[in-house]
């Protein structure tokens, strides 16, 4: 069964720092590219940052967290992270976990998405 387990969120000052962690089992995670997406209050989930699974992780991010926000895995924890620093209140949304891809014995990609944890800058 996959599972994809978030913690770290929780309530910070602007300026401030977290790190979010997203446990994965499952699948094969080292297969799989892995993101985070958010979704504040009344807006649409938007794509965060995405590291890919292949040659040395590259790595892409949304225009508004580029220089703030690393994205990093840990194939051997199965394990991605969201480092997120210099936080500012419109950052506070819900921030879920993604992964997309497919088993070496299917054709077929898949996407599977975390539960999500709560994320609110604010002083």
């Amino acid at each position: 069964q996959v599972q994809l387990v978030e913690s770290g969120g929780g309530l910070v000052q602007p300026g401030g720092s977290l790190r979010l962690s997203c446990a994965a089992s499952g699948f094969t995670f080292s297969r799989y590219v892995m993101s985070w997406y958010r979704q504040a209050p009344g807006k649409e989930r938007e794509l965060v940052a995405l590291i890919t699974s292949v040659g040395a992780g590259s790595t892409n991010y949304a225009d508004s967290v580029k220089g703030r926000f690393t994205i990093s895995r840990d194939n051997a924890k199965n394990t991605v992270y969201l480092q997120m620093n210099s936080l500012k209140p419109e950052d506070t949304a819900v921030y879920y976990c993604n992964a997309l891809g497919r088993e070496i014995y299917s054709t077929t990609q898949y996407a599977y998405w975390g539960q999500g944890t709560q994320v609110t800058v604010s002083s």
